[in-house]
């Protein structure tokens, strides 16, 4: 008996959920999840990196559940990336049809990127993915956007759900400005919506938008804007770099799926300059995210994040939803091909991942990489570090707390101390560390410096000014099935006399 489109696509998530299930019990927490979870113990207006609402989402689910185990945490983003791909379906089938919803369904869950990153990680692209497609099927209606068969004419309150998500998604991650910039320009290019600027509706969307957002900008002006400058800090740099821009792309590419990447683009190009209402709509949505970064490219001189552009992607996914819709039986046989093809990889993947990880399928791994370089690192809890300072008696100790020198090594320590110790970090690069735990709060204190990167007799004599004394204690190693994947040296300075300066002068 053949199902429906909805019933398929119903069948696709749950699979898709299932993979994700699998990955977020089988491994430990990653490294911008660690940090995550150990530098948000409050629910605050916002914090440095991002906008609070994947931090909420994590603090929410440890405190119902009492422990923040990976599964726990990461909890609520697997029921989020269900509820996107049901969105996804739903804004694709009232723009195209049932059955490009569903390819768009399928589209969206063998892509790494989004199925398993943003599915199943405490990061803030899944809250974000979750809002933007809320807002655009919100805005679809607010401004009668459908397919001709629905004969849909604009509706005045969407404006209303409208601009409560954008606001949402703008707490989720800054780059949501991005794609609702790009709503605007719609409304302005557009014939048909430029009539609703003279209108209040989409102006009350506005200041309702404003209104979510406001918590952030109080945050922001209280705390020296420091989480715009930081973000704002990416596109800094005077230079120029021809090739940086195709980097950037063959980097999204691989992230989304170079076959789903590539008729992505294609129709990108096509639908801005097409006369169908619904693909301008979709168009302007995306493009300035997916072109944004690779132009900043030219001349940056940090590091482009190929995820960053995702969000462009992510409003994409109907236009190749329609498309692959609309192929005849001998192109749908590729694309059939392809599809289970990618599946079977994603599934392979996840599950050898959660394999090694959780059993170690695959003996003397590790032996394969240089010492602390194994990609184990990353996904293994590094619960060793607390089990050791156990054994030492340190975690009884009243007046000490612990150091690392890189914001994501106090992550990765902070979350397996489980708050039993405070974390800080001593640098000038310390992200929520630098808010919630800075250096000048232990003043008096002792300090266990986790003395990684660099050579520790180095490190110890950079420190050794801003303390009574210091000592060099045993290394901490941290292991799994069997192997070691880092050793960390270790240095206990006794009472920090001044917050030491960076770089610091012996």
């Amino acid at each position: 008996m053949n199902m429906s489109p909805p019933r398929i696509a119903a069948l696709v998530i749950g699979a898709a959920v299932l993979i994700r299930l699998i990955l977020a019990a089988g491994t430990g927490l990653g490294i911008d999840e660690s940090y995550m979870v150990a530098a948000a113990h409050s629910f605050e207006l916002s914090y440095f990196d991002h906008p609070p609402a994947s931090w909420w989402l994590e603090l929410l689910a440890r405190h119902l559940a009492g422990n923040t185990a990976p599964l726990t945490v990461r909890a609520p983003f697997l029921i989020l990336s269900a509820l996107s791909s049901w969105l996804l379906y739903g804004l694709t089938a009232r723009l195209y049809s049932a059955r490009a919803g569903l390819w768009a369904v399928v589209a969206f869950s063998l892509s790494p990127v989004f199925s398993v990153a943003f599915g199943s990680w405490v990061l803030p692209d899944g809250p974000l993915d979750f809002f933007l497609l809320a807002a655009a099927y919100a805005l679809a209606r607010a401004l009668g956007i459908a397919r001709p068969a629905l004969a849909a004419q604009p509706e005045p309150a969407w404006w209303l759900a409208a601009g409560l998500l954008a606001g949402l998604a703008m707490t989720a991650k800054y780059n949501a400005a991005l794609t609702l910039a790009g709503a605007l320009g719609f409304l302005i290019a557009d014939r048909e919506a430029r009539v609703m600027l003279a209108r209040p509706y989409p102006w009350v969307a506005a200041v309702l938008a404003l209104a979510v957002f406001s918590p952030v900008l109080l945050w922001n002006a209280l705390n020296d804007f420091v989480s715009f400058h930081y973000q704002g800090g990416r596109a800094a740099g005077v230079g120029f770099h021809p090739l940086k821009p195709f980097i950037v792309w063959i980097g999204e590419a691989v992230f989304v799926l170079p076959w789903i990447w590539l008729p992505m683009v294609l129709l990108l190009a096509r639908a801005l300059r097409g006369p169908d209402r619904r693909g301008r709509f979709l168009g302007w949505l995306a493009v300035i995210p997916v072109m944004l970064f690779s132009v900043i490219a030219l001349w940056s001189s940090r590091k482009i994040l190929f995820h960053w552009a995702a969000p462009g992607y992510l409003l994409l996914f109907p236009l190749l939803g329609a498309w692959i819709a609309g192929l005849g039986p001998d192109s749908l046989v590729w694309v059939k091909r392809s599809a289970a093809g990618s599946a079977a990889l994603l599934v392979a993947a996840v599950l050898f991942i959660a394999g090694q990880i959780s059993f170690g399928i695959v003996p003397h791994f590790n032996a394969l990489f240089a010492a602390g370089k194994s990609p184990e690192l990353q996904a293994v809890d590094w619960t060793d570090f607390r089990r050791s300072l156990q054994k030492r008696g340190y975690l009884n100790q009243g007046n000490l707390v612990v150091a690392g020198l890189r914001w994501f090594d106090a992550g990765k320590i902070g979350y397996a101390l489980e708050g039993r110790l405070p974390v800080t970090v001593f640098g000038g690069d310390a992200h929520e560390f630098g808010i919630i735990s800075p250096p000048v709060a232990f003043i008096g204190d002792d300090v266990l410096i986790a003395a990684t990167p660099g050579d520790p007799a180095q490190i110890m004599q950079q420190y050794a000014p801003y303390f009574a004394s210091i000592t060099a204690l045993k290394p901490i190693d941290i292991r799994h099935h069997g192997s070691t994947l880092m050793i960390i040296p270790m240095l206990l300075g006794h009472d920090l006399l001044r917050v030491p300066a960076e770089p610091a002068t012996p």
